[in-house]
């Protein structure tokens, strides 16, 4: 039975219409048009290199960090790409995914630092974050595309939204553990703050750090489909018109494209976490 109702639609299309967009239209059109460039630049600088300078710079990445397995596996992934004519797909949502993570990074690993060295931020900063990870990844692309319209922009917004928890959660869990022991040896010695963070806490939660940055890019790649639903190119689109044609072969085509990018990018990122 319903005793009340709590009209939430209501309001908050009236908060859209007579406050936010006319408001606030001029700013987030600001920012739309930086990303765009920023994102548009990245692509436009990946289609320009030739195919098999990248694979190559790829390959030997893969070897450094991981191995002749993943490097291997980094040719053969590339040589796939290129034989089933994904490859400008293929850097459009790499273009995509590196945009994001970076945004992830350059905003979660601060917000981070300062969740775990003051507990006041920590208490705002954990219920949001609950809330985004919580939150259908389908409800960000609502305001993705209310604020920014169609195409990678939205697509980098409603991705870095998703993606940014983890940078923020372990970079706060590996200051957290760095030893007590250690901190207030680093302290007796007469260690400014500033100086316990650069030289002591953020080189022992480096591996934590990298772990989240490896989580926030995955997730920015399993973003790329559902990215793909409000105009952002690249191989989500590949699968996205596959299934909404029932095209099976097209869908399997850019579903393994994108299992390539991940393994490639996963497996480096790990290379990274050990050889800190």
């Amino acid at each position: 039975m319903n005793y009340f109702t709590l009209p939430i639609e209501e309001w908050t299309n009236r908060f859209v219409d007579d406050w936010l967009l006319p408001v606030t239209g001029d700013f987030f059109d600001s920012i739309s048009d930086s990303l765009r460039t920023f994102v548009d630049g990245v692509t436009n600088l990946l289609l320009v290199t030739p195919p098999e300078v990248l694979v190559l710079i790829l390959v030997l990445i893969a070897w450094k960090f991981s191995g002749k397995g993943l490097a291997l596996f980094a040719l053969l992934g590339s040589l796939y790409l290129g034989s089933v004519e994904l490859w400008e797909a293929a850097m459009q949502t790499v273009a995509i995914v590196i945009v994001s993570t970076l945004i992830s990074v350059i905003i979660g690993i601060p917000v981070g630092i300062l969740a775990a060295t003051n507990k006041t931020m920590a208490s705002i900063v954990r219920p949001v974050l609950d809330f985004m990870q919580t939150l259908p990844s389908f409800v960000y692309l609502i305001p993705a595309i209310l604020l920014f319209g169609l195409g990678n922009v939205p697509a980098v917004i409603a991705t870095f939204v998703f993606a940014t928890p983890p940078a923020v959660r372990m970079t706060t869990l590996g200051i957290l553990q760095v030893p007590a022991d250690v901190v207030e040896a680093s302290k007796a010695f007469g260690s400014t703050k500033w100086q316990l963070l650069y030289k002591v806490q953020l080189p022992l939660a480096m591996p934590s750090i990298m772990a989240g940055i490896n989580q926030t890019m995955m997730l920015a790649l399993s973003m790329a489909v559902i990215a793909s639903m409000i105009g952002a190119p690249g191989l989500g689109s590949v699968v996205l018109e596959g299934i909404s044609t029932v095209n099976v072969g097209l869908g399997l085509t850019g579903g393994l494209g994108i299992v390539v990018l991940a393994i490639v990018m996963d497996r480096i990122t790990q290379g990274l976490v050990r050889n800190k």
